[in-house]
C-alpha cells in the first residue's frame, strides 16, 4: 500500500526562468487547500545536501506571481552527481517528514528527479521551467515565451540602429543545445537569417540571404544565432573576413533573456 503524503518538498533547480514564482505560488497553495504541509527548499538540489529548508504558507509566496527570478534561489549542484550526495538530501528530506518532491527546472534538473526518484522510491514530479524550450514532450516550458518577447524587443531595437548605418547585426540568443529561442524569434522578427544548432548554415548561404536583403532596398540585416558552437562572434568575424564590403556589428543578449515579469502564456 502507498505511503499517504502529507508533505511535499518544492524546489527550482538549475538556470532560473520568469514564471518558476507563479509555479512555486500555484504549488504552495494548492497543496494547503489541499491539507498537505509545504516544505521550500532554498538554492535546489545543493540546498537539499545542506538542508537549507523551511516551511511555506500562503504567506511566503504572497505577492510573488508577477516576478521574475525564483524566491527558492537556484543552483547547480555537483556534489548531487554523487550518490553520497543524494543520500545526504534524501536524508536531510525524511528528517522534515517530507513525502514528495516537486522539482520545477530544465532536463539537468529533471534527470537528476528521476534519479533520485528511481534510488530512494520518492515519489518526484518535474515541471518543466527553463527558457530553453528543450525538454521532451513539452509544447512550451515555463519562461520560454516570455524569453521569446524580451528578444522580440531587443531585436526591434537593435533593428533601429541598425537601419540608421546600414550594418548586419549578429545577435545571440540562448538555448543552449537547441534552437527554439533562436528560431522562433527569427520568424517573429522578420530576420534575414536564423543559425541554430539543428541546421548547418555554411558562410557563402548567410551571405546569399544577406546580400538578398540589400538588393531589395533593405538597409539592414539582422542574424540571429544560437549561443552553441562559437555563437555570434564566430560567424560576424567569419562575414567580416570573407566579405569585408559589410559593416557587420554583434549584440549578445547574455542573460537579461532570463529575467522581467512572466508572460501570461
Amino acid at each position: 500500500m502507498a505511503k499517504k503524503i502529507s508533505t511535499i518538498g518544492v524546489l527550482t533547480s538549475g538556470g532560473d526562468a520568469p514564471g518558476m514564482n507563479a509555479a512555486i505560488r500555484a504549488v504552495t497553495r494548492a497543496a494547503i487547500y489541499n491539507d498537505l504541509k509545504v516544505m521550500g527548499i532554498y538554492r535546489g538540489y545543493e540546498g537539499l545536501i545542506k538542508d537549507e529548508i523551511l516551511e511555506f504558507t500562503t504567506q511566503s509566496v504572497s505577492s510573488t506571481i508577477q516576478r521574475g527570478g525564483t524566491i527558492l534561489k537556484t543552483a547547480r549542484s555537483k556534489d548531487f552527481l554523487t550518490p553520497e550526495g543524494r543520500q545526504l538530501a534524501y536524508d536531510n528530506m525524511c528528517s522534515h517528514g517530507i513525502d514528495a518532491l516537486i522539482v520545477i527546472g530544465g532536463n539537468g534538473s529533471l534527470a537528476g528527479a528521476q534519479i533520485f526518484a528511481q534510488e530512494f522510491d520518492v515519489p518526484c514530479i518535474g515541471i518543466p521551467g527553463t527558457i530553453d524550450n528543450d525538454l521532451y514532450g513539452t509544447d512550451s516550458t515555463i519562461g520560454y515565451d516570455t524569453a521569446l518577447n524580451t528578444i522580440m524587443e531587443c531585436v526591434d531595437k537593435i533593428r533601429d540602429t541598425a537601419t540608421s548605418h546600414n550594418r548586419i547585426f549578429f545577435i545571440e540568443v540562448m538555448g543552449r543545445d537547441a534552437g527554439f529561442l533562436a528560431q522562433n524569434s527569427a520568424i517573429a522578427a522578420g530576420a534575414e537569417a536564423a543559425i541554430i544548432p539543428e541546421d548547418s548554415t555554411d558562410i557563402d548561404q548567410l551571405e546569399q540571404f544577406i546580400s538578398r536583403g540589400f538588393r531589395k532596398s533593405k538597409n539592414s540585416s539582422i542574424v540571429i544565432v544560437a549561443e552553441k558552437d562559437g555563437g555570434a562572434m564566430h560567424y560576424a568575424e567569419r562575414v567580416r573576413k570573407e566579405y569585408p564590403q559589410y559593416d557587420v556589428r554583434v549584440s549578445i543578449l547574455g542573460h537579461l533573456q532570463r529575467g522581467g515579469s512572466p508572460s501570461a502564456f
